[in-house]
């Protein structure tokens, strides 16, 4: 099965699978290595770990696509992808879809708000007209070579409009040709069961550590009708307090001697980037 199949597959049993994130292919071996059955590149991720910048719009076309190809290359499950607005109006969208999906995009996310973007849970957002994103909903639906490419349409009008035009919003872009929706930042439990609840397509929850919207778990966002649960940053933040701690002790201490059970071990860390693979193709092309 392609990978586009797979994830409109995924999304369909609306399970409230969870979608963790990866910035680079090291984390996305890892989330395959565990048995996700998808990985999402995330668009702020590849800014914190990429730029050292925050998720203010600063990533381009050619970056994220980079990081998406390196990311194909490295896993076989399906990609979901962080688009961000498309990097520009709708014309500029129909290169995105295209230059995405030949990168190995199963799906990418593109979302309503005014160029240059935020993180969906700052402050100080805004929305772009309804009409636009339509557009741009069409464009990218109309660009696709593969009719299973999953186009995920994110609005983030909650915190700019309130719940209601948010779901207005969502539900026009199911009009549009939407393969699944996504109400950015709700703030309540009950938000959330009126997403499920209101909009007829699959949906998806952004769960993230320290943000706005409540993490109910698995079982209940299932119940609701979600079909994908992003935690896009998870291993960022895992590997950023990690690496403040092991190499605040080596300041500290000059050795990594009290610190040696906090990290990978060389074998370890060998396995992660297949490198027993690579072994066997350099005996296999030995001259």
């Amino acid at each position: 099965m392609r990978s586009t199949s797979k994830l409109k597959a995924i999304l369909a049993r609306r399970q409230a699978l969870p979608f963790p994130g990866a910035a680079n292919a090291m984390f996305a071996r890892v989330i395959e290595e565990l048995g996700f059955e998808v990985c999402y590149v995330t668009g702020a991720g590849i800014a914190n770990m990429h730029l050292g910048a925050p998720d203010i719009g600063l990533t381009t076309l050619t970056e994220v696509a980079n990081a998406v190809s390196a990311i194909a290359d490295s896993v076989s499950v399906p990609l979901l992808v962080d688009a961000d607005t498309g990097f520009g109006n709708a014309v500029n969208m129909v290169r995105t879809v295209k230059v995405l999906e030949r990168a190995g995009a199963a799906g990418i996310q593109i979302e309503d708000q005014v160029f240059p973007k935020k993180c969906g849970h700052f402050e100080g957002k805004d929305v772009v007209p309804l009409d636009d994103m339509v557009s741009k909903i069409k464009a990218a639906v109309d660009s696709r070579g593969d009719a299973d490419f999953q186009i995920v349409a994110r609005t983030d009008a909650r915190a700019v409009h309130g719940l209601d035009d948010a779901i207005a919003r969502a539900q026009a872009f199911v009009a549009a040709g939407a393969d699944a929706t996504f109400v950015e930042a709700p703030v309540t439990v009950e938000e959330m069961t009126r997403i499920g609840r209101e909009i007829p397509v699959p949906q998806i929850a952004n769960i993230v550590f320290g943000g706005k919207t409540p993490d109910p778990g698995r079982e209940a966002l299932a119940s609701m009708g979600f079909a994908g649960v992003l935690y896009a940053n998870a291993a960022l933040q895992a590997a950023l307090r990690a690496s403040y701690d092991v190499l605040s002790a080596l300041k500290r201490d000059g050795s990594l001697a009290h610190v040696a059970d906090r990290l990978a071990t060389f074998e370890e860390r060998q396995a992660a980037v297949a490198k027993p693979r690579w072994d066997a193709l350099e005996a296999r092309y030995k001259v």
